[in-house]
């Protein structure tokens, strides 16, 4: 069974397209887009793939006294400490910023096939101080992930953004980006 990253990857031919255009190859797709579904159809490391973009299912440490958190975070690791690692978690911005974002990172790109070989080469020294992208840093511990890490690969990036997968408790996603744009 076809992925989606496989279905909309073969309706662009294999093209980077605009963000209009992923927008709406998703959009045509949502009502069959799950967070569980889309997890089975992955690659599943044990780690995160650091330079790429995971999804895993989290339970956080602390979600008594977070206002609100994602159980399904779409994340970009910076650096790792012990027992966990620090990540921008592309969730906490609507999905037209999260491609935006997506683009600036771009010029962090380890080669310009933006295939399974590029890598996002960013740590929290280099990206920690953008303004879009602070409200996305989060700390996560492995003692509290509950999957293995589905990792996505450049060329489904722009597609990956786009995907209605965030799972946000005790706050609706849009309160959750209108907090995150200040």
């Amino acid at each position: 069974m076809a992925s989606i990253f496989d279905k909309i990857s073969s309706q662009s031919g294999g093209v980077y397209k605009s963000a209009n255009w992923y927008r709406n190859a998703v959009s045509s797709l949502s009502d069959t887009i799950t967070a569980r579904k889309l997890y089975n159809q992955g690659k599943i490391n044990q780690r995160p793939s650091l330079g790429r973009l995971n999804l895993f299912f989290y339970d956080p440490k602390f979600k008594d006294t977070l206002p609100y958190y994602d159980t399904f975070p779409l994340v970009l690791p910076l650096e790792g400490f012990r027992g966990g690692f620090v990540g921008m978690n592309f969730h906490y911005l609507s999905p037209m910023i999260r491609f935006r974002v997506l683009q600036q990172l771009q010029g962090f790109a380890t080669n310009q096939k933006f295939d399974s070989t590029t890598r996002l080469d960013v740590s929290y020294q280099r990206v920690g101080g953008i303004a879009r992208i602070k409200p996305t840093i989060k700390k996560y511990l492995y003692s509290h992930v509950r999957s293995g890490f589905m990792r996505i690969d450049s060329q489904d990036a722009p597609t990956a953004v786009y995907l209605p997968v965030q799972q946000f408790k005790k706050r609706s996603a849009s309160y959750v980006y209108g907090k995150s744009r200040g």
